[in-house]
């Protein structure tokens, strides 16, 4: 595939609205979410769950809204009909995007919705670690016994199901033709603001609500995992790293491809090689029941044989070989040292054991996959060498 040689015009007005979109989840789906959390909460010892807004919301009842200093949250008993938690003037748009039986206990301005809660809950509160400090301690301060809800949200939100695949799928594969198209309008002088706006138009143009996030690289800026400050202008013999997703009904995409534009030199391509090997080790250690930490020890083990860290030393990976991913971009679990969850089929990573030559270059493949009953399946395929981002 040509890296440059097109417009941004030429490919925006190419793209056209995702042809097979993958189905909304289900109504069903929703209940058996509820039931669940119900039966992970009574084991827990807990009477109640408290979801804070934020991904977690949305997972359990398919509204889409972001916490914000005003409480809205849905209070799920262990037995009893699900009860939200809101605004009484926010009562409307609420129930507008709610996608689950409910009833709705709705506060005043002048009134405490943590008074609310107590006044529903007979026994232990869980509540969602992801809520603010300061709910949590509004929370608190009505004389509630409180637990730690993050095992129930996570054991829910951990595994797959197959509707939430497919929704992966169709916002990677999304975002894997975006990037694509983002390496054709490539030429020297271009900005990065102007690839950054170009790839969120183009997620816009094949049904995405735009970017999530975008992180465009020339040169130097690659050996910094979260780039620099400032809007480049790419030149010739220089690397580029394009770090991009979208969502689809809430899920992420989230894929890095690292290219020569021009004659990078031999030691960027062979740590690009180092980079690739890494991540195919990292994706054949994969297996169920192997802990979270053994892949990035496979990715690890890769750099270390070439001479490079070990640990997180530099020139190196500075960091978890991949993390979580499905309504929030980072969810647990992670690959990492230290953390030993037992890989299961239906848990989904990203695969990005970035190499870093410090105050250099970076290089960072990022792939996803998910765990299967024999191995791992890939989102997406990894790229096939630094000249070949694509095909």
């Amino acid at each position: 595939m040509t890296i440059g040689g097109s417009t941004v015009a030429r490919e925006l007005v190419s793209l056209h609205a995702w042809p097979t979109p993958a189905p909304r989840i289900a109504a069903a789906e929703r209940t058996a979410r509820l039931t669940k959390a119900r039966a992970l909460t009574e084991a827990a010892g807990a009477t109640a769950i408290l979801i804070g807004a934020g991904p977690s919301l949305r997972y359990f009842t398919g509204l889409p809204w972001h916490a914000t200093e005003r409480l809205v949250a849905l209070l799920l008993p262990v037995t009893g009909q699900p009860i939200l938690i809101c605004p009484r003037f926010e009562q409307g748009s609420l129930e507008a995007g709610l996608e689950i039986d409910a009833d709705l206990r709705l506060w005043e301005e002048d009134e405490s919705p943590y008074a609310l809660v107590a006044d529903a809950v007979a026994g232990r509160l869980l509540f969602d670690p992801q809520l603010p400090y300061g709910m949590a301690s509004a929370l608190a301060a009505t004389g509630l016994a409180l637990g730690d809800g993050g095992s129930v949200v996570d054991t829910c939100r951990m595994i797959k199901s197959p509707a939430e695949l497919a929704l992966l799928t169709q916002a990677k594969a999304m975002t894997l033709e975006v990037q694509r198209r983002a390496a054709r309008i490539l030429h020297p002088g271009i900005a990065a603001s102007t690839v950054i706006r170009f790839i969120d138009e183009a997620h816009r143009a094949i049904g995405a609500s735009g970017s999530y996030f975008c992180a465009v690289q020339f040169g130097r800026a690659t050996a910094f995992p979260h780039g620099l400050p400032g809007d480049q202008r790419l030149e010739e013999d220089q690397l580029v790293l394009i770090d991009t997703g979208c969502q689809v009904e809430g899920y992420h995409s989230d894929i890095t491809r690292t290219y020569a534009f021009g004659n990078v030199g031999d030691e960027a391509r062979a740590i690009w090689d180092v980079e690739h090997a890494a991540q195919a080790a990292a994706f054949a250690a994969v297996r169920p029941g192997v802990p979270c930490e053994a892949v990035d020890a496979a990715a690890r083990a890769v750099l270390e044989k070439a001479g490079l860290g070990p640990d997180y030393r530099l020139p190196g990976l500075p960091h978890r070989t991949g993390h979580g991913i499905g309504l929030s971009i980072h969810e647990p679990a992670y690959l990492v040292r230290g953390d030993r969850t037992p890989l299961a089929p239906g848990m989904c990573f990203s695969n990005e054991p970035m190499i870093v030559v410090p105050d250099r270059f970076g290089i960072r493949l990022e792939d996803h996959f998910h765990v299967t009953e024999t191995g791992a399946a890939w989102f997406t395929e990894p790229q096939l060498s630094i000249d070949r981002p694509f095909d």
